[in-house]
């Protein structure tokens, strides 16, 4: 796969963009919704391809994965024949090492955990969630998984909100750990058509975003 075809917002990418729709939801107008790209075997196949053509060099160790939506992932660890953990919110997984509180995307606060012996010094991590936005919660994981001895290499995200600067935040605390945003949001244009009676029933977000 030629280096082209994981260019941030490049031709795959806005393939790939025209089957995340956005709905009006949790109070947000744009919010970009996944499952469009799982009911299409076709093209979650090859964003899977495409991180792992991406990382098949870099020599990690261990991919690790972000509640929730950071799990669906988990092919690109096998791709790879890398193990992969997943960084659980505070009370979800047995054997845990948590890190410390932080904001979250939106609004409010939380605590993320990885099991214990998921990574040991010298390791080198790829992070991979679905959308960075503020940054918070790629943040804490980079904070937690490097008090653990390991590097993360790269956070890898599907989508970056580019206009809340969340890579940014990442990268100057953390100036090695890059981060990989593959669509932006200025290609995210496919308007969901909303059924008769859609209603909003997400719990709300901070009304900044």
């Amino acid at each position: 796969m030629a280096t082209d075809d994981y260019t941030q917002d490049g031709p795959l990418a806005r393939e790939i963009a025209q089957v995340i729709p956005y709905f009006p939801f949790k109070g947000i107008p744009r919010f970009y919704d996944v499952g469009g790209l799982l009911a299409s075997p076709t093209h979650f196949q090859k964003v899977v391809d495409i991180m792992a053509a991406r990382y098949g060099d870099l020599k990690i160790d261990a991919i690790g994965g972000f509640d929730a939506r950071g799990f669906l992932f988990t092919p690109v660890a096998l791709a790879l024949n890398k193990p992969f953990f997943m960084l659980r919110k505070k009370g979800k997984m047995p054997n845990t090492i948590y890190g410390e509180q932080y904001t979250k995307e939106y609004a409010g606060s939380d605590c993320l955990g990885i099991p214990r012996g998921a990574v040991k010094p010298g390791d080198r991590v790829l992070l991979i969630d679905d959308l960075v936005a503020t940054g918070g919660t790629l943040t804490a994981g980079v904070e937690l998984v490097e008090a653990q001895g390991a590097t993360v290499v790269e956070c890898a995200c599907m989508v970056e909100l580019k206009f809340l600067e969340g890579a940014k935040k990442v990268q100057s605390k953390y100036p090695h750990a890059n981060v990989w945003g593959f669509i932006s949001e200025d290609i995210l244009l496919n308007e969901a058509k909303l059924p008769d009676g859609y209603e909003d029933d997400g719990e709300a977000h901070d009304k900044r975003i």
